[in-house]
């Protein structure tokens, strides 16, 4: 498969490589959601995958089974310590105006160009430079847990006037056979926080950096089986390595909505809500979009007393809160034992283990995510994924169309939305429930808040073999991804999509996803 970038340096023009080196390669079209993956991303993450697997079953294995292989030796992803001629990574994962950011990189090249910019409304080049001292540096064998642990190559100062927001770093060098050719490096990425948080935005939204780690299997290893060395996958992971953003997939879909619509954001990373907690005391709107899978406990510890002091917490996304970690070496590793909880040194057999890095609504931490979310992993699924509801048509019910969240949309009871952009799926969340004059009712016998209402649904289920591990997985189970909302006794309200892919019916354009949107927004953040 070959892959023409169309990320350049000045005048010069592209390498035509056999890798996904380039954030907006022209590539060979591939239907639904992977051929997006492939124009965003560096390399196959974790949702690709998944992708990848839902083209197998939509189609005929043996036809495609070759054709799969083909591209992913082509993208590279079949060796797990595969290197760009150029990659590095930031110390640390978000900073504020005035705080040094240190570069770490390994470059084949000793002259490197470095262009950083910032991703909102629409691409803001806020930095250049030309580095002259590239070397390329060893990987210690235990980088995906412990980091590369490279020296470091360059340091600037965040100016005073960068606004708070995602930023990527792009690393490039002018080709030594030909100097009109443009060899790119892997993308890299930070954000920046407020100064004064708080003073020109009342929204802010916090990025699934965990959720990236997870899934990132740089230097050999993620937190996953699949795509780690000898399918065994690790226990901890850096993020003192050059992994890769998911943003592309998840949120900037959303930044790019909001910005462009006039709303102002700030901006954090899933660790500052354990590493500066008190920055939630100047919003009124906490905002997590697409796939935040990875919470530690003082992160879930700081956002319930926001919610508790009147905050508001919005999820326009899924699989939210499934596995508890603990983020360490101030907060560059993340633990997850997940399934292997009996290996994972706080487990106590014999009574309450809170801080076990397994499923949260794991008897022995007892403390289920949909407590917080509303709706939960256990009773949600899977949409057009891994073989379950793969003919589905991506789109929800509504069932209470006279709530504020409906307002203004026109739709009534039984009304589908989103079928376009398949906003239902890949993950999703769910809560036990019955139906009760025709209206879906939580049981909360798993959980559920007392006040949670189900305003849309639609169908999900696990794979036969997802949660076989589990000792309390009912098998044959099926699920929904129940969207619905509930109000903390005496402190905020929680919204949630319930569904990963919300954010791909704002890049759409669907005209109900926008309209839901803006009703959430523009009422939990007064």
């Amino acid at each position: 498969m070959l892959i023409l970038s169309s990320y350049r340096h000045e005048n010069k023009k592209p390498l035509l490589r056999h890798t996904c080196e380039g954030r907006y390669p022209v590539s060979i079209g591939f239907p639904g959601p992977l051929d997006s993956c492939l124009r965003r991303n560096d390399r196959l993450t974790g949702q690709q995958w998944f992708a990848i697997s839902n083209l197998i079953n939509a189609f005929s294995r043996r036809l495609l089974l070759g054709a799969v292989f083909f591209l992913l030796v082509c993208a590279g992803t079949l060796s797990h310590a595969r290197q760009y001629p150029i990659e590095g990574y930031p110390e640390g994962q978000s900073f504020t105006q005035g705080d040094v950011i240190n570069f770490h990189v390994s470059s084949e090249i000793e002259h490197y160009h470095v262009t950083i910019q910032r991703i909102g409304a629409s691409r803001e080049t806020v930095w250049q430079r030309d580095i002259g001292n590239g070397t390329r540096h060893r990987i210690p064998a235990d980088v995906s847990a412990q980091g590369c642990a490279w020296p470091v190559s360059f340091s600037f100062t965040v100016p005073a006037g960068w606004k708070s927001g995602y930023y990527e770093v792009f690393f490039g060098a002018a080709d030594a056979d030909n100097k009109e050719q443009w060899i790119e490096g892997r993308t890299s990425f930070f954000v920046i926080r407020a100064k004064k948080p708080g003073t020109t935005a009342k929204i802010l939204l916090q990025l699934t950096t965990n959720t990236y780690n997870a899934y990132d299997n740089w230097g050999g290893h993620s937190l996953y089986a699949y795509n780690s060395e000898g399918e065994r996958p690790g226990r901890k992971v850096s993020f003192s390595r050059p992994i890769s953003s998911g943003a592309w997939e998840w949120e900037v879909p959303f930044i790019q909505w909001a910005e462009r619509n006039g709303y102002d954001l700030d901006y954090a990373v899933n660790s500052d809500l354990e590493l500066h907690p008190e920055m939630l005391d100047h919003y009124q709107l906490v905002v997590s979009v697409g796939h935040d899978e990875y919470w530690s406990a003082p992160m879930r510890d700081t956002i319930e007393r926001f919610i508790s002091n009147g905050g508001n917490l919005v999820f326009f996304g899924g699989n939210s809160l499934t596995w508890q970690v603990r983020l360490e070496n101030e907060g560059t590793e993340m633990v997850a034992w997940k399934e292997a909880y009996r290996e994972d040194p706080l487990y106590h057999p014999e009574g309450n283990s809170p801080l076990l890095s397994t499923l949260w609504s794991h008897p022995l931490v007892n403390r289920p995510e949909n407590q917080l979310v509303g709706a939960g992993t256990m009773f949600g699924g899977m949409h057009r994924s891994k073989g379950q509801y793969m003919d589905g048509s991506g789109a929800f019910t509504v069932y209470r169309p006279d709530h504020w969240v409906f307002a203004r949309t026109g739709m009534k009871q039984g009304a589908q939305f989103g079928a376009k952009d398949r906003i239902v799926g890949y993950e999703c969340d769910g809560c036990d429930h019955t139906f009760v004059s025709g209206r879906p009712v939580p049981t909360r016998r798993d959980g559920t808040p007392e006040d949670f209402l189900i305003l849309a649904l639609a169908p999900a289920s696990w794979a036969p073999d997802e949660w076989g591990w589990y000792e309390r997985w009912e098998s044959g189970r099926t699920g929904n991804a129940c969207m619905g909302i509930h109000r903390v006794p005496g402190g905020g309200t929680v919204f949630t999509a319930a569904t990963t892919g919300w954010a791909h019916g704002l890049r759409g354009k669907d005209p109900m996803v926008e309209i839901i949107t803006r009703n959430v927004l523009d009422r939990l953040s007064k």
